[in-house]
């Protein structure tokens, strides 16, 4: 398969990622309802750039990011943990949402080489166990010249905030699974991707819109 590498998934820290996601599923939206004011923005902000035809969440949670799936994309959506899986279920039924769900991880994606337009991901490869792991999987399945569109909280530049991120993550991934201090930018660069905007649009640099691609061919037109 092209790109295969010497890495294997984790598979105790991605059990441990499951259960956390499991646990916190039921009350998941009521513990975000403050900060969703803002994502809703950048969600639908992000989607307006989905061209398609065929794309991959991966990631979806409890399926927040349905109210803006676009029409005439074929979405395919997948989660690790099975209890975020079945709230999106209900949602997906409730928005009478077009998308194709399955449980999987990112880290060993069960799709062929070169199968996707685009995959998008918003707020995710935060808690992935290895990050570059799961970026490179995601490079596996593009096609040549295909688009990875990403939200996502990162450590700030700033050194003194970015060392407070440092000395407080430790507490952020046990309680919540959720590392607070991962360099995205650079893991993106790291797993093969070509860099095509980098944008800070939120709290110094914390929150990025980030838009990359397989870097095998260059970006369409359309």
């Amino acid at each position: 398969m092209r790109g295969q590498h010497a890495e294997v998934v984790d598979e105790q820290r991605t059990e441990r990622t499951r259960r956390s996601y499991d646990r916190s599923a039921r009350c998941y939206d009521a513990l975000e309802i403050v900060a969703e004011f803002r994502y809703r923005a950048w969600r639908r902000r992000l989607w307006s750039d989905v061209r398609g035809p065929e794309l991959l969440e991966v990631g979806m949670g409890t399926g927040k990011n349905m109210p803006f799936y676009p029409p005439d994309v074929r979405i395919r959506a997948i989660d690790l943990s099975p209890k975020m899986l079945e709230r999106a279920r209900r949602r997906a039924a409730k928005l009478d949402a077009t998308v194709e769900l399955s449980l999987a991880d990112v880290q060993a994606l069960p799709f062929p080489d070169d199968e996707f337009d685009e995959v998008l991901a918003t707020f995710v490869f935060c808690s992935v166990p290895d990050p570059v792991l799961g970026l490179r999987e995601v490079l596996r399945v593009l096609k040549p010249g295909g688009r990875l569109l990403l939200l996502e909280h990162v450590r700030v530049a700033n050194r003194f905030l970015g060392r407070l991120m440092d000395l407080a993550n430790p507490l952020s991934v046990r309680v919540t699974g959720v590392n607070i201090n991962r360099r995205t930018v650079a893991n993106v660069e790291r797993a093969g991707f070509t860099l095509d905007r980098v944008e800070d649009i939120g709290m110094r640099g914390m929150f990025k819109l980030l838009i990359a691609r397989n870097g095998t061919a260059e970006p369409s037109d359309g």
